[in-house]
């Protein structure tokens, strides 16, 4: 029953590239295999874009801009709530599809289902409040009039760890905002998106205003589509290295862009925390998504005091996680993404060993088909490790201790990344400080959670520029005209 809830579900999934208001095969008929990374078998093969493909899709999003960007507020406004009302009645099928293409447990893509729809919603609620301002000059011989209006054609770029949520996330405003987008989905996990895009074309989506390019070359899709003319707005989600690349093909079209990438979270439990809370906290900042997202806490910095006590229980925790495949009973720990991923985080695990480190459980890959890791804890973790200078993406939870308060922030900010940062402390002037202190973009204060439509997402430093989310993020799709007409006095 549960192989033909699944086989029924992936043969809904459309398989062409998505170009002018149609589906479409490939050039010369290319395809991409999309692999269950908990069996490392094929879930389905899908069209793979050429050049020339990403250029139709730009000429498509280009030629929808005029009549879309004038489309009133409240049309598009409608076209995104019917999206929201939609996925809402059919998450049970999107949480499936994202857990078979990714591997987080169904209960967490439930979650995502919520979350990811909650951008579907919230900009639905944006898009009729875009506001310009009106007002007599200083010196009183004009009058300003500041409007706003949307970018242009848009270039998203979302990662695979995230299915639903990456792609409604920059979606949404770029709809609400009156922009028409062409999207490349990761070639992990490019199902759901193309899935997700089947809806908003139900849900009345014009032809040409959203676009997807599938691809297993995003080098090959991502060059014609930037050096277009017409393109005024590239938006990525991923690593830092890649995003720099991407600035620099950026750059010579002075496009507008929205980058969010890599991460280094600290994770700081004071002295005076509330143990029980900061390790709820712990568990859901560090295993949530098998540890595979840019705000995942990477580095635990415990008080010395509670640094035993802490990795005993947390410890004792993690040994209780069920790990295999998302869609079975219990699982708490799916799959990585692929053999790659293993190897890395079981690298970043040996040379912090190699270093001093105590692995306190797990530690190692596990054998058998899927790209398995145990859930992992280390204490006395040394400074020069790779595991504290890289963003780890597994299930793989290091701690240092620390003394001091300002000891504990300089280990907070000595990194490059500033995306988020978690606080456990009942003290609130500390908990105040850490706002003021902490480097980040983003900070979490006793909780271990942080995302949420309604706020805007980004970070400092390396780690991005620009914010998704909450009222920042339609504004990121728009750009200010100022006029100047004289006083009608």
């Amino acid at each position: 029953m549960t192989e033909n809830r699944e086989k029924d579900l992936l043969d809904r999934v459309p398989d062409g590239l998505f170009i002018g208001g149609s589906w479409r095969a490939a050039e010369g008929g290319k395809t991409l295999e999309v692999r269950d990374p908990a069996t490392g078998e094929v879930l389905k093969a899908i069209a793979s874009a050429s050049g020339a493909d990403a250029q139709q899709a730009m000429d498509a999003t280009a030629d929808a801009f005029p009549a879309w960007s004038a489309t009133p507020a409240r049309e598009r406004a409608e076209l995104l709530r019917l999206a929201f009302d939609l996925l809402t009645e059919r998450a049970e099928e999107f949480a499936l599809l994202m857990t078979l293409e990714m591997g987080k447990p169904l209960a967490e893509a439930r979650g995502e289902v919520t979350y990811g729809g909650e951008f579907l919603r919230w900009f639905s609620e944006e898009a009729s409040r875009v506001q310009g301002r009106y007002g007599a000059t200083p010196e009183g011989q004009g009058r300003m009039i500041v409007s706003q209006h949307p970018v242009g054609p848009c270039y998203l770029v979302t990662p695979w760890n995230f299915p639903l949520a990456m792609a409604t996330r920059k979606i949404a405003p770029a709809l609400a905002a009156g922009c028409t987008v062409v999207i490349k989905p990761p070639q992990l996990t490019p199902l759901t998106t193309l899935f997700f895009v089947a809806l908003l074309e139900e849900a009345g989506l014009p032809a040409g205003v959203v676009n997807v390019v599938t691809s297993t070359s995003s080098r090959t899709v991502s060059e014609p589509i930037l050096a277009d003319p017409r393109l005024r707005k590239l938006s990525f989600t991923g690593s830092t290295g890649v995003g720099q690349k991407l600035l620099a093909q950026a750059a010579p079209g002075v496009l507008r862009t929205s980058m969010e990438l890599g991460g280094n979270a600290p994770f700081v439990v004071f002295e005076d925390a509330d143990l029980d809370q900061a390790i709820e906290g712990a568990l859901a900042a560090k295993f949530r998504n098998i540890g595979q997202a840019c705000t995942a806490a990477n580095r635990f910095l415990v008080h010395r005091s509670l640094a035993d006590e802490f990795t005993r229980r947390v410890t004792e925790r993690v040994q209780g996680l069920g790990v295999g495949r998302g869609t079975e009973e219990g699982v708490t720990i799916g799959p990585l993404i692929d053999t790659d991923a293993v190897d890395k985080t079981g690298s970043l695990v040996a040379d912090a060993r190699e270093r001093g480190a105590t692995v306190t459980t797990g530690g190692s890959a596990i054998d058998g088909p899927g790209s398995f890791f145990e859930a992992t804890v280390l204490t006395d973790v040394a400074p020069d490790s790779a595991l504290l200078r890289e963003e780890i993406f597994g299930p793989v939870l290091a701690i240092v201790p620390f003394d001091t308060e300002e000891e504990a922030v300089r280990l907070a900010n000595d990194t490059e990344y500033g995306l988020v940062s978690y606080v456990y402390t009942q003290d609130l002037a500390r908990g105040q400080r850490m706002i003021e202190l902490l480097e980040t973009g983003m900070m979490g204060l006793n909780i271990g959670v942080v995302s949420n439509a309604a706020a805007p997402f980004g970070g400092w430093k390396m780690s991005g520029l620009g914010r998704e989310g909450g009222a920042e993020g339609i504004h990121e799709y728009l750009q200010s005209k100022y006029t100047l007409t004289p006083s009608p006095f």
